[in-house]
This record gives structure tokens, C-alpha cells and sequence, in this order.
């Protein structure tokens, strides 16, 4: 039904007034009585072979919800009955900011695909807390960024605010230095930057009676000694692991009119390379630390593929749009299909 009726009326109109569209319905749906139970009757896989341990946290299944989506934390709880195991919201930043002029998000019907340029439009992260502490039992990821007219040289203290902040809210962070849409964010990349920002932030958490899991979500642009670097990163910082990948710049194999469109590609065409960065990551590694999938992830075979690879867990976003939620239940059929 999503894909025959719901979907083509939906790609009629401007990808980001349907985004608002669709959450606005979501939210006025999932009041009415019963609506909750609903979905999640039709949605959501209970198995306890689903469920697994990673980085410390306990997931229901491995099916999570990109961040992008709910950037704002505003649905989550809603979101959480489409049978997704973690939300994960942002990207955050420490002020409010109205991100890039629009028209900033566009899909590539033919691909597959979306090309979005949004600029971490968010509401600041004091806003978002205030809507965390009506979490009802959804494990929440973090994800936090640096406000755009914050220079590089002063990007450390955005991302501390945001992580002091939203601390006691969230079950772990994402610090994301490679979004395409910032600029000059993506230099946070480069081995010395990135570990004096991670060092930085596991100070700071290790000082907590709790410390929460902080990962890093890279771009899918990296070559093989840029990898080498991350992992090398990862094990001297010891945060806990890794999100890969993130939207790329590339715009190679494309078919769609709006292929031109500055911004970060996600959807199918990135299928194999998230795939290949995940296997790299986790075969040179020895698999020493956690890779949450993301990319690509169109189908429930998309999904085998990098659980397979060395993901521990998958997350979708583009292919949540054009699939709908029947893709989350997809996956967790597969995996017990599976044995995974």
C-alpha cells in the first residue's frame, strides 16, 4: 500500500514540505486512542533472538532510525512504534540555526536517491533536551555537530555543549564531522583535528559516574589510508566505535535531472561503497571495535549484506522514504530468516 498509493501521492509535492506533512499526520494519528498499539501490531518484530548487546547498551533488534530524519527529536517515541530498535536524532548544534536557503532537498526518482544540502537546521539542542525528558523507554542516539558561522578552531566547544547538554538524555552520541553540507567541517576529518576532538570529549565523559558510548560518523569519500587513520583514532581514543557512512559528494552513475544538485547523495547508489567502507574497516581492524551500518539500505538483502560485512547494527533513512516502514520489518524477518 505505502508503495502503490502512498508513496506516489506523496512524490508529488516538495520533498521537505512532505517531510513536515508526514510528521504532522504521524504525530495527530498516533494520539488517537489505540493508534501506538496499532502500528506496532503491524510493524514490529518481537523476537528475543533480535535482540544483542553492543557498546554497553541493550537493543530490542538492530534496525535503528538515521540521524537526519528527526532532527529535533519530535517524533521519536512515534517513530519508535515502526518497529525501529534505536532512534537516533540531530544533528544538533548548540544554537538554533536555520541551516541552508531552500529549496535544499531533492529526490532522484531514478536513482533511487535523495540529495539533500539542509545545514544542520535544528532548533538548538536546549530545545531538543526539553523534548528528551518525555522519552518513553526509546534508546536514543545523540547526534551533535558545530554551528556554521562557529569557526574550526572553536568547533571543540560546540560539540562539549551539546554533549554536557544533552548527557543525562541520551543513551550515546555521534559526533559528526562529515556532513558536506557545513562548511569546511568535513576538515574535522583529518587525523589531528578529529583526535583532539574525541580525546577531548572522552575526557570529559570519563570524568562521568556513567560514561555514555561516543562514536564517529564518517564520510563514504575516504580513501583507504584515511580509513587506516580512523581506525587508528578509534583504538588511541578509545571512544566506541564507528557510523559508516554518512552522504557522499560523489555523483558518479547517476541517471536523474537533479543529479547536479550540490548537497550529500543518499539512497541506493551509495549501497556498495557503505558496504565496502564497513568491510575495510572492520577486516584491517580485526573487527576491534562496533560499526552501525548506513547507506544504501533499500531491502532486507541491502541490510544481510552489511551485518555480514562487520556491521553490528543497520540504520535506515533514504530507503525508509522510498520502502516505508515495512522495510524496518523486512530486515528483523530476515535476520531471523537468517540466523544473524
Amino acid at each position: 500500500m505505502y508503495k502503490s498509493l502512498i508513496r506516489p501521492a506523496l512524490f508529488k509535492f516538495d520533498p521537505e514540505e512532505v517531510h513536515y506533512f508526514t510528521f504532522n499526520f504521524l504525530r495527530h494519528f498516533c494520539k488517537l486512542p489505540g493508534a501506538l498499539s496499532f502500528l506496532r501490531s503491524k510493524f514490529e518484530v518481537k523476537d528475543k533472538r533480535l535482540e544483542s548487546e553492543v557498546f554497553g547498551l541493550k537493543f530490542k533488534n538492530p534496525v535503528g532510525l538515521a540521524a537526519g530524519f528527526d532532527k529535533d527529536a519530535k517524533l521519536y517515541n512515534e517513530l519508535s512504534a515502526l518497529g525501529f530498535g534505536f532512534i537516533e536524532v540531530g544533528t544538533v548544534t548548540p544554537k538554533p540555526q536555520a541551516g541552508n536557503e531552500k529549496q535544499r532537498l531533492f529526490r532522484l526518482k531514478e536513482d533511487s536517491a535523495i540529495i539533500n544540502r539542509m545545514g544542520f537546521n535544528n532548533h538548538g539542542v536546549e530545545e531538543m533536551v526539553e523534548r528528551l525528558k518525555k522519552n518513553k523507554n526509546v534508546l536514543i542516539g545523540g547526534n551533535i555537530g558545530k554551528n556554521k558561522v562557529t569557526p574550526n578552531d572553536k568547533a571543540v566547544d560546540d560539540y562539549v555543549y551539546s554533549f554536557e547538554a544533552l548527557f543525562d538524555h541520551v543513551n550515546y552520541f555521534v559526533v559528526n564531522v562529515s556532513s558536506p553540507n557545513t562548511p569546511n567541517l568535513r576538515e574535522l576529518q583529518d587525523k589531528e583535528p578529529l583526535k583532539k576532538l574525541l580525546n577531548t570529549l572522552q575526557e570529559r565523559n570519563n570524568k562521568k559516574a556513567n560514561p555514555k558510548p561516543i562514536l564517529l560518523k564518517i564520510a563514504p569519500d575516504l580513501t583507504d589510508d584515511q580509513l587506516i587513520d580512523i581506525i587508528e583514532i578509534v583504538q588511541e581514543t578509545k571512544i566506541a566505535g564507528v557510523i559508516a557512512t554518512n552522504t557522499t559528494i560523489s555523483r558518479e552513475g547517476l541517471n536523474s535531472e537533479n543529479k547536479a544538485e550540490m548537497g550529500g547523495l543518499s539512497g541506493k547508489p551509495l549501497t556498495k561503497r557503505s558496504t565496502e567502507v564497513i568491510r575495510f574497516l572492520s577486516e584491517k581492524s580485526g573487527q576491534a571495535f562496533p560499526i552501525i551500518g548506513v547507506g544504501g539500505i533499500h531491502t532486507s538483502e541491502d541490510a544481510i549484506e552489511k551485518l555480514e560485512a562487520g556491521a553490528s547494527l543497520v540504520q535506515l533513512y533514504t530507503g525508509f522514504i522510498y520502502q516505508g516502514p515495512q522495510l524496518i520489518k523486512d530486515i528483523n524477518k530476515k535476520i531471523l530468516e537468517k540466523g544473524l
